[in-house]
């Protein structure tokens, strides 16, 4: 139990800890309530490019998010087993690559408030991954 008490040892864990609560929730909560989603997200893009493809779009980016967030809690699991960081760190890359997808979105809508948050997250993907470096 001293190990609670290292910092060295905990910040992975709260580092898959952080991202599997943001991508679970965000995924669940897209499969739940696809329809909402789905409508919201088609008035948001219906006057860009991504007008028309926005039912893939969201599929993609919901199975990217459940993807990373069940890596990072597989990923706490395999770090508490072994020690190694690998599957927490393999969630977090496909959170980066979940967070490009949603600033990306975010700037063809021009949604420049959206994009500034995702691009905190992202920011704190970038240390967290210098972290577990």
């Amino acid at each position: 139990m001293e190990a609670i008490h290292d910092l060295s040892f905990m910040l992975p864990l709260f580092i898959a800890a952080f991202f599997a609560i943001v991508f679970l929730q965000s995924g669940v909560d897209k499969v739940l309530d696809w329809g909402g989603n789905l409508s919201w997200l088609k008035s948001h893009f219906e006057k860009t490019v991504l007008g028309g493809m926005v039912p893939f779009l969201l599929g993609t980016v919901t199975f990217f998010e459940l993807l990373a967030g069940l890596l990072c809690v597989g990923g706490a699991v395999y770090y508490l087993m072994n020690k190694s960081t690998f599957w927490i760190s393999q969630g977090l890359i496909v959170a980066m690559i979940s967070f490009l997808m949603l600033f990306f979105g975010q700037r063809i809508a021009k949604d420049y408030d959206g994009a500034k948050t995702i691009a905190i997250y992202f920011g704190v993907a970038l240390l967290s991954a210098l972290i577990l470096k």
